[in-house]
């Protein structure tokens, strides 16, 4: 079995829509998953995501589930050590910050933090996860621990259009990592794919593999530069008014 994480284009975020740029984004990613089969499609109820897997879906005269736990994973706001109080998303931290606490790499213990367990992180984690988990069953493959069994096996291929946080998330579960360290330490640009897929080495017990992350080459294709949103830039010293240097 084979999973498309797919994120959402280049987002109007104040619209919960794309913005131009988003939309040939999305045209773009068209043109790559109409050669693709894919059996079913599944996507975030936010706009951005829908709009994104709108001319896909149009283009094979077909329809997309809208399943709740798929968007955004931004319900579980913690507070930053460094914002005195103030609360961000998970995956807004500073390095310095969340690197020296050992406890954010352990997959089952990431979650106990303070500021987690105040955000209700597990509360959310759980609930995508449990959903992930049931789509997965639906398909033949029950969670067993950090595996999954294989009980009717297939080479379907489905796709999940969502959201960069929820992406890390889904594949931190199916991975089992932190998700502290793919919020991270990985990226992916808007419409970028993520690919993963099982692998059965002893008949009947299943891994899930990423086999890619975040795969732009269908805007390479279309000539249109990925977008680095939601990607922090290098930093760098504000002007002091009046310096010459």
């Amino acid at each position: 079995m084979k999973l498309l994480i797919i994120r959402h284009g280049d987002p109007d975020y104040a619209n919960d829509t794309l913005t131009p740029r988003g939309w040939k984004e999305a045209a773009a990613l068209k043109e790559r998953l109409v050669k693709l089969p894919i059996r079913d499609f599944y996507v975030s109820p936010l706009g951005r995501a829908q709009d994104t897997a709108s001319l896909t879906l149009k283009a094979l005269g077909k329809e997309a589930t809208v399943l709740p736990w798929l968007e955004e994973f931004f319900r579980a706001r913690v507070e930053r050590p460094d914002l005195n109080g103030g609360k961000s998303h998970m995956w807004d931290w500073l390095p310095q910050d969340w690197m020296k606490e050992e406890i954010f790499f352990d997959k089952d213990r990431w979650y106990t933090h303070p500021f987690h367990a105040e955000g209700r992180a597990k509360e959310y984690y759980d609930w995508v996860i449990s959903g992930l988990d049931g789509l997965l069953a639906s398909y033949g493959y029950v969670r067993d621990g950090n595996l999954y069994r294989c009980e009717k096996g297939n080479e379907d291929t489905i796709a999940l259009v969502c959201h960069y946080g929820l992406t890390c998330v889904l594949l931190s579960h199916l991975l089992n990592i932190s998700p502290m360290i793919l919020w991270h330490a990985v990226f992916s640009s808007p419409t970028g794919v993520t690919t993963v897929q099982t692998e059965e080495r002893r008949q009947g017990i299943v891994s899930f593999r990423a086999v890619a992350i975040g795969d732009v080459s269908h805007l390479y294709a279309a000539g249109i530069t990925p977008s680095l949103s939601g990607f922090f830039r290098e930093y760098a010293e504000p002007e002091i008014p009046g310096s010459t240097d």
